[in-house]
């Protein structure tokens, strides 16, 4: 270990000179920590306020803090759903100069819990489903692109509310591996890990009677593995047809859309007699809701946040009759007019209790709700305060810290752009 403190990072931010790297970091003082909900580790773990944001730092040998440390780096460059990496921390010693374990730093992800902090809430009995579900397709996308993982399980995932859904995030890469491409043992050797692992952790919430009863654990587990198989089979198998049905090729792409996946290429083939046609996804991308409201509002949401919010501004393209209109000009007006007020509407002090797009999509299933009870179309406008005092109210704060994108910003402020270098101080929990 080398004599004097060293930091790696591929953007060092100087303010991480000022942290007390001379102390364990279970002895670090309470006015440095946020106090934010944390998953079971082999390690210890801290989040940290610095510099506007929100930081965790887990104690770990150095080799192992500089290879998980390139992987999340890797991971990033492939965007695929993980922590960012912010740098590793090493040749750390106590005040009497006796070593200390380096640190791997990585960015907190807003909005994110672990699995034992969500079944602490009182969710509905089908959370262990759909935390799974969410498990599998991010097994998927890591498999997709060659990362094998190695320890697969709820408490190396974090989750973030995605329309009723959640999406997951690998925060935990330590035993993992990056392959040109992974062959079908690795990925079953994966799976296998995955569904022992998930069993087994669902056991331990049923043993500390927070896991509703109802729920069959062997089955949720298995359920893993069929939800992965039927998602793999789907973006990765060849499909024949004739040729009167070609048809059938944008039929299949539709398929993959409504999954969330871009088509970036299709391999098409004959056979031999030239009688039948042979389709097969060449690359597959996720997030294909995502880039197309990004694209045409600025909103960077979470896929299924997405497909909602792009089926309500198709809804008000109807509405208004614009069906022959550009679309970027019905998305800006939609966004103007129907996301950014209801947005505003919500009080300052509850807005870290979901996500913007989380708390919209709330909205929009809570005047459903309400228009069926009363048999009578309501506005949003007018179910908004209801929802605000009966629903979110009551809700737990999620938010750690805001990283928003700039739309989200300016719908929560007003047409005021907020300064990127300043975070209100009741921007921050903990």
């Amino acid at each position: 270990m080398s004599n004097r403190l060293q930091i790696t990072a591929a953007s060092p931010d100087p303010a991480l000179l000022t942290l007390p790297w001379q102390l364990p970091l279970e002895n670090w003082p309470e006015d440095l920590l946020a106090a934010l909900p944390r998953g079971i580790s082999r390690h210890v773990v801290r989040f940290v306020r610095l510099s506007g944001r929100v930081i965790a730092i887990k104690e770990i040998g150095e080799s192992v803090a500089f290879r998980e440390y390139e992987l999340l780096r890797q991971l990033e460059r492939l965007q695929l759903p993980a922590v960012e990496p912010v740098g590793v921390v090493s040749g750390r010693k106590s005040i009497d100069g006796e070593p200390l374990t380096p640190a791997l730093i990585t960015e907190h992800l807003p909005f994110s819990l672990p699995y034992r902090a969500l079944f602490s809430q009182y969710l509905r009995p089908d959370t262990a489903t759909r935390l799974v579900d969410a498990l599998a397709v991010l097994l998927v996308r890591l498999h997709l692109n060659g990362f094998y993982w190695g320890d697969v399980s709820l408490s190396n995932t974090l989750f973030r509310r995605d329309a009723g859904a959640f999406a997951a995030y690998l925060v935990d890469a330590e035993t993992g591996d990056l392959h040109e491409r992974l062959t079908d043992g690795q990925r079953a050797y994966d799976l296998e890990i995955a569904r022992v692992n998930v069993i087994g952790e669902l056991m331990d919430l049923e043993a500390g009677e927070i896991l509703d009863s109802t729920v069959d654990i062997i089955t949720v587990g298995d359920m893993l593995v069929v939800r992965y198989d039927e998602l793999w089979q789907e973006l990765t198998t060849s499909e024949w047809f004739e040729p009167g049905e070609l048809w059938r090729v944008q039929a299949r792409i539709d398929r993959l859309n409504d999954l969330g996946f871009d088509v970036d290429e299709l391999d098409m083939s004959t056979d031999i007699d030239g009688t039948r046609i042979r389709i097969q996804p060449k690359v597959v991308d996720a997030g294909h809701h995502h880039r197309r409201l990004m694209r045409l509002t600025g909103l960077d949401v979470q896929e299924n946040q997405a497909r909602r919010l792009l089926n309500d501004l198709d809804s008000y393209r109807v509405a208004t009759d614009r069906q022959g209109e550009d679309e970027a000009f019905v998305a800006h007006d939609w966004l103007t007019n129907v996301f950014e007020p209801a947005i505003r509407a919500v009080p300052r002090e509850l807005r870290g209790k979901l996500e913007p797009a989380e708390i919209f999509h709330e909205l929009l299933e809570h005047r459903w709700y309400k228009s069926q009870e009363g048999q009578t179309d309501l506005t949003l406008a007018q179910i908004t305060p209801d929802y605000i005092e009966h629903v979110l109210a009551h809700r737990p704060d999620e938010q750690a810290i805001i990283g928003l994108d700039t739309a989200t910003l300016r719908a929560l402020d007003g047409e005021d752009e907020p300064d990127d270098d300043v975070i209100d101080d009741d921007m921050i929990l903990g």
